[in-house]
């Protein structure tokens, strides 16, 4: 298995990086935050899962092994495939994911594109204590729940659940727990 890339970026696409390595390019898909971020030219480093079927071999990378680590454990959903579990990751921090477990609130994962109401609570009841509880903090459910207002408020706005999640993220960890402040700040990042 190809479990670690480093090289230099030669192409971005939609859903993937091409990735030079010793003169041999390899496609890895990879999450959006770390596509956006790169560019032809880039150096990167990736930890990798090699997903292996009968007519095709893909590799997936990320720039977290915990990342890694978590995008397998959704292969392990009954109903989640690589592109299911990439947008889950790509859509969802880790936080908010562990804290959705944690809550049992498959309604965080049901808003991610592709994955409806029963692989939602498949995945909740699958991940349950298989991914570590004590990076949930006190009242972090009750952020999940004000992060999910914030999220619905957005989309219903006309962001899609990706720009919702990546607003969510940009806001500082010091942050009232209040619905209005918490959307006032997402909005803001939309505007730079």
């Amino acid at each position: 298995m190809i479990a670690h890339l480093r090289g230099e970026v030669i192409g971005v696409t939609d859903d993937s990086l091409v990735v030079d390595v010793g003169g041999v390019g390899f496609k890895v898909f990879a999450p959006g935050a770390v596509r956006d971020q790169s560019k032809p030219g880039d150096r990167i480093s990736l930890h990798t899962y090699l997903v292996v079927r009968e007519d095709v071999l893909a590799l997936y990378g990320f720039e977290r092994q915990e990342e890694r680590d978590l995008f397998v454990l959704l292969l392990g959903v009954n109903g989640v495939g690589p592109r299911i579990a990439m947008a889950v990751i790509s859509s969802l921090s880790i936080d908010v994911i562990r804290s959705a477990v944690a809550g049992e609130q498959a309604d965080v994962f049901s808003r991610v594109s592709g994955v409806g109401k029963m692989t939602a609570q498949k995945i909740v009841l699958y991940l349950k204590g298989k991914i570590a509880s004590a990076a949930v903090l006190q009242g972090a459910t009750a952020l999940v729940d004000v992060d999910g207002e914030v999220v619905e408020a957005l989309t219903n706005l006309g962001y899609s659940v990706v720009e919702a999640q990546a607003a969510i993220q940009s806001i500082p960890r010091d942050t009232p727990d209040d619905v209005e402040t918490r959307l006032r700040i997402a909005l803001k990042y939309f505007s730079t």
